[in-house]
């Protein structure tokens, strides 16, 4: 191996993820394009033809091949040594399992191991700096519910993804946390001590003030009337499942962040 130089150590760290791998495939492939182009003046034009072609369509294809897996399988395109540290990651993904799994516990079944790894690579790999004062609310969620110790596990999942939690008891608290501080996003339960919908009246008083931000809510239901109601207030999703709350509010924060970053 030593006889490949510098191409072999690059090859070696290429082939460590999917990513890699199709990188290192290209290159490959090009490389051998190459050296037959070098003596295609000795072929007939019948015979360069089809070396034309691959050349063309190559290059077509696996664009198409590639856009694929980013918007179908993005979470399959990275490995655990893409993190700085690779016991940090199984750490984090099994802290995730387990919380997830012990707030399922409430009655519905678990994630799959495979379900959170997509998730938890898709944060990791596409999240962005913020470090910057004015940038840190990317990644501090509000949390609205008047038994907050009805939700530890829930939100041990999120925080092993780094997320950072402010938590309020009451419509009115959340609202001034609202008016005052910008977060990623809302998570609320609907009934508390003011009322049985005080969860519409919060989504309802936030969007008329202007608050854009996604909210979602946790509660009893998770019925299609219920979703849809969430819609008819300007509200992004409604579960009673801790595993979709966690789909869903994860995915809405890497959309945003990603929608920053293009801006």
């Amino acid at each position: 191996m030593e006889s490949f130089g510098p191409f072999g150590k690059t090859a070696r760290s290429l082939a460590r993820n999917p990513l890699g791998i199709i990188a290192l495939f290209l290159v490959l492939v090009y490389g051998f394009a190459a050296l037959v182009a070098a003596f295609a003046s000795s072929f007939t034009s019948a015979e360069r033809l089809p070396l034309v072609y691959f050349l063309v369509l190559f290059p077509v294809l696996v664009l198409i091949v590639f856009a694929w897996l980013v918007s179908k399988h993005s979470g399959k395109l990275f490995a655990p040594t893409d993190f700085k540290n690779e016991e940090n990651y199984v750490r984090l993904q099994a802290r995730v399992v387990t919380s997830l799994a012990a707030a399922s516990a409430k009655g519905e079944s678990p994630a799959t191991e495979a379900e959170v790894e997509r998730i938890v690579r898709s944060i990791r790999a596409r999240s962005s700096d913020a470090t910057e004062p004015d940038q840190t609310w990317r990644d501090h969620v509000l949390w609205v519910d008047d038994h907050p110790e009805n939700n530890v596990y829930e939100r041990q999942a999120f925080e092993a993804v780094g997320l950072r939690f402010t938590l309020a008891e009451s419509t009115e608290q959340a609202l001034g946390l609202l008016k005052d501080s910008r977060f990623a996003a809302i998570i609320s339960d609907m009934g508390r001590r003011e009322g049985p919908r005080e969860g519409y009246k919060l989504l309802d008083e936030a969007r008329s003030s202007g608050n854009q931000t996604p909210l979602f809510f946790y509660a009893s239901s998770s019925a299609p009337e219920h979703k849809r109601e969430t819609a008819e207030h300007g509200g992004q999703g409604c579960t009673s499942n801790p595993q979709e709350l966690f789909r869903m509010v994860t995915s809405a924060i890497i959309r945003r962040n990603a929608a920053l970053v293009r801006d």
